[in-house]
Formats: structure tokens, C-alpha cells, sequence
């Protein structure tokens, strides 16, 4: 499959890296030439310097050839042009990556007219998680399957947890919640374990569950935090101001703290029902004047990951419940664990996962199962993949006992027309299904790939 990545940015660098691992035939487009030669350098592509507007450049980098091209420069209206030149030029699928709210509130008509496949949108994706981790604030982070009907939450075990000491099938028999825990994390080490293993404290659970299962998981085990009702956001970028949206809307006290004046009355105008103030967060007196040690909640949102990082560690200090900041870089993200920091969000890896499973998807679209979602949790050491099941296999109605699943994988979840199915012995796969595959292997893409 050839692949040409339009923009060597900071989606566009994680995503060369994580398809030419994955043996995709990569080709990367940019007008910087010391960026180009970075990545050339550090992974197996092939690169062609220049303005991905221009037909000549694209035919350089033989776009007219290309099974997929993905722009993800940083101007939508280049990345919209290139996909559009793209499809003019032969590329059989275009992905454009599309940020501006104007842009993308009007996005099936663009999709229609630019012949795209597919739309990301990252600080939308971004706002999602965010959201859905407010609602649920003992969760560190939520990753929803089956349209939102089954969600991967990521769970600390706090000192002192209730769980702490139970082994996992001691805790199944003993609460009768209908769950799966599918991987954990613990000091660096990751595992996917069996009914044996003993919780301990400061584990970082990976629990498949139904969203109703959810809750009462976390009404047994939880720090029965109140609802959340005061937020305060540091950064009025996009990712804000997609979020704020969506906390009006449940009905949160919403504060964005803002730098630029310019910004804030863009702010002022978009979002009514939430406050906004012209200020700079990493000055702790202005949080304090503006009510951080009351607010349920705090999201740094600002362009700077080491801003995000002191503003929500002064958060924690203060006592504020729950801390979420947004951190781009990978080695960055692992550390800021460590400091207490117990939700962090990425729209880089939500842009690279949303793509990733867009090509997977390709990959195997003639295949008896095709892959409709895909995370990749744990510094991208485990995968979550959700399989449609498109016709019948040798696995298809045969009793999981009866299957040999290779070490390291496992069948989290099945959703079957209304009913979500934690899986037995007893239980098997039937056509039609949706199944959610845990794996530490790479490059998953079909279920037959975890049988022995």
C-alpha cells in the first residue's frame, strides 16, 4: 500500500514512523528541508521537498500512484487543496486534516465537492476525550467502541483502593461486574493478565466495560468524587473552545484564562454562557483570584506542553480534584505521570489513531473482519482494535475454549445487536459482530492474526 503524508509536523512525523514500522511503501512531502532530512535520516521513507500545492511536487512524490494521501500540514485550506489536487492527479483516497470550527461545521459539503474519504479533526477528538473524562473524573482516560456502547477506562488504583491485594477472578466472582480488565501498567512494566493476577497498588488498569457497567464499577470503587460543576480552562485555543461548547451544554460553570485580548473576544462572541479572562495562567496569583482552590476541575490547553504541565501541577496543589493536561510530546507524557498528573490528552496520537484505523480498514477491507476503531494505549505498547465480523471464518461459532488465542492477545468484548457480551468460555464470535481484540502485538489486522 502506498501511503504519501502531506506535511512533516508533529502528526506527520508519528504517523511516517508508526506506517513505515508497519513495511507501508511511505512517502513524505515538505518545504522543509531540514525536517525532510530528520526524518529520512530516523525512518524508512522516501521524501520530496517542496509545496504539496504544486502538481509537479505531487507527481515527484508519484501521488498519481498513491493508494492513500494524507495531509496534515498545519492550514486546513493547504491540506483541503492538496487532497483535492491529489484526487485530480489519480491518488485512489485522500484523508485532509481540518481544524477551523467554520471549515469543519460545513464539512459534508467540502468532503463531497474536495472527493475526501475522510475529515480528522484533532481538537475536536481531543475535546471528546477531555469531555468524556469530566463526566466520568475517576477515570484517567476513556476511549469509547460501538458508537459509545462499550469504553476502554484506564484506571489508577489509588493507596489504599479497595482492590488493592485482590486477584482479578476473586474480584469478577466477588462484585459480579460485567468487565474485563485487559491490560495494566505498572512502573513502565505492561502486561495483559490472566484471573491470577493480584492488584496492586499505583496499577494503571485498562478495563473494557459497557457504559452503564461503568458506572457501578465506579460507584463500588471509586473516590466518590461529586459531579464535576466548575471548570477552569488555561488556553482559549481550539481544543477550549470545542470543549467549552460541549460543558455548557451538560450545564458546567465554565472559565477560559486567555493571553491574547484578540483571542478572548473571539471568546467572548462564541461562547456567552462561559467566562472569559485576558490573562496569563502561569501566574499563580491570577488562578488563585480566579477561584482555582473552588473549581471541581482544571484542563491546560495552552500550545506549550511546559505550560500545561506547571499550571496543572500548581492545579493540584491547590487541591483542585481533577488535573488534565494536554501534552503533545511522548517523553514528556511518560514523565508527567510521575508528577501526580493523572489524565493526559494528545492530539497528535488521537490524529495518528483516528488515521490508523482509516487504513487498517483499507488494508482489509476485502478480509472476513474489518477493523473499525483503534487506539493504541500505554506509550503505544498495546493496541485496541474493534473488528466488524463481515462473514463467517473458521473462528465464527466456535466457544472460545475451544480457541487457541496466541500469549499477549485477548477477545475484550463482543457487541451483538443490543447486547454487550463480556466473554466465556462459552461465548464465540458470530457474523455481524463487532469484537474488541487487546494486543501487545503490532500491526493486528484481522482476528485470525491473534489465533495459534
Amino acid at each position: 500500500m502506498k501511503i504519501v503524508i502531506i506535511g512533516d509536523g508533529k502528526v506527520g512525523y508519528k504517523l511516517a514512523r508508526q506506517l513505515s514500522v508497519e513495511n507501508y511503501d511511505v512517502v513524505m512531502i515538505d518545504s522543509n528541508e531540514r525536517k525532510l532530512k530528520y526524518a529520512v535520516d530516523r525512518l524508512d521513507i522516501a521524501c520530496v521537498i517542496g509545496d504539496a500545492a504544486d502538481a509537479e511536487v505531487q507527481k515527484e512524490a508519484d501521488v498519481p500512484h498513491a493508494d492513500l494521501v494524507i495531509a496534515c500540514t498545519s492550514a486546513d485550506e493547504c491540506n483541503m487543496l492538496s487532497c483535492l489536487i491529489a484526487r485530480k492527479l489519480g491518488a485512489k483516497h485522500t484523508i485532509a486534516r481540518v481544524r477551523n470550527p467554520i471549515y469543519f461545521k460545513q464539512i459534508g459539503l467540502l468532503k463531497e465537492d474536495l472527493h475526501l474519504s475522510m475529515a480528522v479533526n484533532p481538537e475536536l477528538i481531543v475535546a471528546d476525550e477531555i469531555s468524556r473524562v469530566l463526566l466520568f473524573p475517576d477515570a484517567s482516560k476513556i476511549e469509547t467502541f460501538v458508537k459509545g456502547r462499550v469504553e476502554l477506562i484506564e484506571y489508577l488504583i489509588p493507596k489504599d483502593g479497595k482492590l488493592v491485594g485482590m486477584s482479578l477472578a476473586d474480584m469478577y466472582n466477588k462484585f459480579q461486574i460485567k468487565l474485563l480488565v485487559c491490560a495494566v501498567e505498572h512502573c513502565g512494566d505492561v502486561l495483559i493478565p490472566d484471573g491470577d493476577y493480584v492488584i496492586r497498588e499505583g496499577d494503571r488498569l485498562h478495563i473494557a466495560v459497557s457504559h452503564g457497567e461503568m458506572e457501578r464499577f465506579f460507584r463500588m470503587f471509586g473516590k466518590h468524587r461529586g459531579k464535576i460543576k466548575k471548570v477552569i480552562i488555561c488556553g482559549g485555543g481550539r481544543v477550549a473552545y470545542y470543549l467549552a461548547v460541549q460543558l455548557c451544554k451538560l450545564g458546567m460553570q465554565i472559565k477560559i484564562i486567555e493571553r491574547d485580548v484578540n483571542r478572548c473576544e473571539e471568546l467572548c462572541e462564541l461562547l456567552p454562557k462561559a467566562i472569559i479572562i485576558n490573562g496569563d495562567a502561569t501566574d499563580h496569583d491570577l488562578l488563585i483570584e480566579e477561584g482555582i482552590e473552588e473549581a471541581d476541575a482544571f484542563v491546560g490547553l495552552t500550545g506549550m506542553d511546559e505550560e500545561n504541565i506547571i499550571t496543572a501541577l500548581f492545579a493540584k496543589s491547590q487541591g483542585t480534584a481533577k488535573i488534565i493536561a494536554k501534552i503533545n510530546e511522548d517523553r514528556r507524557a511518560s514523565m508527567v505521570e510521575d508528577f501526580g498528573i493523572d489524565s493526559i490528552v494528545s492530539a497528535k496520537t488521537a490524529t495518528a489513531d483516528a488515521i490508523l484505523s482509516y487504513i487498517r480498514a483499507r488494508k482489509n477491507s476485502q478480509g472476513s473482519a474489518n477493523v473499525e476503531t483503534l487506539y493504541q494505549l500505554v506509550d503505544d505498547k498495546v493496541e485496541a482494535l474493534e473488528f466488524i465480523i463481515k462473514s463467517e471464518t473458521r473462528y465464527t461459532g466456535i466457544p472460545f475454549k475451544d480457541l487457541a488465542i496466541k500469549s499477549n492477545n485477548l477477545i475484550a468484548c463482543i457487541a451483538r445487536k443490543r447486547q454487550i457480551i463480556i466473554p466465556g468460555g462459552d461465548d464465540c464470535i458470530e457474523v455481524g459482530d463487532s469484537v474488541i481484540v487487546i494486543t501487545m502485538e503490532k500491526h493486528i489486522e484481522d482476528i485470525e492474526d491473534i489465533l495459534a
